[in-house]
């Protein structure tokens, strides 16, 4: 169990580590699918939805996004920490965060594009260009089974394969109206590529200040207080012609993945020192301090995850700590971890239970099939995301049973 660690070496507390942070990971991977399926109904209470970008409110929906960059962070010193256990050197490790981070940047700039897809100039549309997106996405990233000779070959021209078609698919790629076409660019990076950036960031820094925890809180410092500069307007008093964001929302995801850091290095001393006991309890004190910051910062800012304001990130993250105390009470001191074996497949296979979706709604679209409106408003709508959560879940599950899982 993770609350009664033996003195060994970080290896032993990654492997015990696995249960609370999974499960956290799992939670808000369902959480995720279900938000984003509200937008196939009706009828639906409103706080369950994202809020407008200039509404003060914070919507359940709001809240799934941030409490994932937490736990991205919450992983990080796990990750890296079993990567230097190995040998691996910090340029290898660099290396590889930097191929992690590339490959969600890649993704997020597909998936943020396909909104403003003009079908007609780009000979495929939306369906069948996310089709082939995703397809290419596996082709390229999928965790074949380590092998030699023939098989070995066959695998990297798959790969080949796959990066040849997101060339065609950029290439081809043609949004805006008739008359003003504009190629595939940037825009805000997507979801996943929010998530790369975050990632980079915050994997970087911790690879080179993991000795030093007092850097590491001066990160999360700098990064919040970054974003209420931004917000503040000092940013802008600093530099009036500069942007509007220095780096992605000014440090609001960052802010976020160092909460998540720092969580998990608390968490850790809680073992060393066989106080893990006391982690629901401290957690939860953290949690509520969050909370009142971000009530407190209302007073200045409007809650709002478009905007990524400083009340929208204190709030975000009290609840991040708060839903996490009480997962590792329930898994890690309790030993319930069992109870969540039906939805674990999204805590282990994550990039691929998100993508998914994406597929089966694009499937959907092409056979022009779609559920009775019956079963698409209220709550019997609700039930029926909750299910398409769940059998997502499923559909992950198997794949990976048939060495079809993502891993960057």
């Amino acid at each position: 169990m993770v609350s009664t660690p033996p003195k060994s070496s970080a290896t032993n507390l990654l492997v015990k580590r696995v249960f609370s942070i999974d499960v956290f990971r799992a939670l808000t991977m369902l959480t995720m699918i279900f938000v984003n399926d509200l937008g196939t109904l009706s009828g639906i209470p409103l706080w369950l939805e994202h809020s407008r970008a200039d509404q003060d409110f914070l919507g359940f929906a709001d809240t799934v996004f941030p409490c994932f960059l937490v736990i991205v962070g919450m992983s990080i010193p796990f990750a890296i920490r079993q990567r230097l256990d190995k040998g691996d050197s910090y340029s290898k490790i660099v290396g590889h965060i930097v191929l992690r981070s590339v490959a969600l940047l890649v993704m997020g700039v597909f998936f943020v594009n396909i909104h403003d897809l003009n079908a007609t100039a780009t000979g495929l549309n939306a369906a069948w260009f996310v089709i082939l997106m995703i397809i290419a996405f596996f082709l390229i990233w999928n965790q074949y089974p380590k092998q030699k000779g023939t098989t070995k070959t066959l695998f990297t021209a798959l790969q080949v394969v796959g990066i040849g078609m997101l060339v065609y698919l950029a290439i081809s790629f043609r949004g805006g109206s008739d008359d003003h076409l504009v190629r595939m660019t940037p825009q805000w990076w997507g979801i996943l590529g929010l998530i790369g950036w975050t990632y980079l960031t915050c994997a970087t820094l911790y690879l080179f200040l993991h000795k030093q925890p007092i850097l590491l809180v001066a990160c999360w410092l700098f990064f919040t207080l970054m974003n209420i500069a931004g917000h503040s307007g000092w940013l802008h008093t600093l530099w009036p012609d500069g942007p509007r964001t220095w780096i992605p929302d000014n440090g609001a995801f960052n802010s976020l993945g160092f909460a998540g850091i720092l969580a998990t290095l608390l968490l850790i001393h809680l073992q060393r020192t066989q106080k893990a006991q006391q982690a629901p309890l401290l957690f939860t004190g953290i949690g509520i301090l969050f909370v009142i910051a971000g009530f407190l910062a209302r007073h200045y800012f409007i809650i709002s995850k478009i905007q990524a304001t400083p009340t929208w990130i204190f709030l975000c993250c009290g609840i991040a700590f708060i839903v996490y105390a009480g997962i590792y009470w329930l898994v890690d001191l309790t030993g319930k971890a069992h109870w969540f074996d039906l939805i674990k497949t999204a805590g282990t296979s994550t990039l691929t239970c998100y993508l998914i979706p994406d597929l089966y709604y694009s499937l959907a679209d092409l056979s022009g099939m779609s559920l009775p409106e019956s079963l698409t408003i209220g709550g019997v709508g609700l039930i029926k995301s909750l299910l398409f959560a769940l059998l997502i879940i499923g559909i992950t599950a198997v794949l990976g049973r048939l060495r079809i899982k993502l891993k960057l």
